[in-house]
């Protein structure tokens, strides 16, 4: 899973007003809240956390919030308001996680190579670009290759020849179709 850092400043001043007050400083009103802590309210650097968040294409990602004067937590990006008009950065909303607790995601299908039915006159039909899967955060990949070289005409992929990790598991039904050739 893709890993990013991102430092934060404590902030005490909440409300419209000190979160405008940020923005124009070129900073981000942001929350922290999890498992065994209250909530703290924080700031980021906008330009390098939108430069960093932008490299991370939606992709699943384990976040190191660094507090400023304190610790450092694994979190998710659980929310990011951007205004509709301006594209700029609003608010983030960061969730604390447990490491070594399982948590779902839904994680990208990367096909591979040209099946052998498809050169012969068939055509490829995919069905799916996602799967569910259940793991702790560091072991979930951030795709899964599928090789179609070897997939012939009336032939079919499904859930339950992924090969994954020790410890990753498939949510979605193990006949699920995720690609075939016609």
């Amino acid at each position: 899973m893709i890993q990013l850092d991102v430092t934060s400043q404590p902030r005490n001043t909440t409300g419209k007003g000190a979160a405008r007050t940020l923005r124009r400083a070129g900073r981000t009103p942001a929350v922290l809240y999890g498992l065994n802590i209250e909530a703290m309210s924080l700031s980021i650097d906008t330009h390098s956390f939108t430069h960093s968040v932008l490299g991370l294409q939606r992709r699943n990602a384990v976040v190191n919030l660094t507090v400023e004067g304190g610790d450092t937590y694994q979190v998710f990006i659980k929310e990011m308001q951007v205004d509709p008009i301006h594209d700029t950065l609003k608010h983030a909303d960061f969730y604390q996680i447990d490491a070594e607790k399982e948590y779902e995601f839904s994680v990208p299908l990367k096909y591979t190579g040209q099946a052998k039915g498809v050169f012969l006159g068939g055509e490829l039909q995919i069905a799916q670009t996602k799967v569910k899967v259940k793991a702790k955060p560091m072991l979930v990949p951030d795709a899964i290759e599928i090789d179609l070289k070897n997939l012939a005409q009336g032939e079919s992929i499904s859930c339950e020849q992924l090969v994954l990790a020790d410890g990753v598991n498939v949510l979605n039904p193990a006949k699920l179709i995720l690609v075939s050739v016609v």
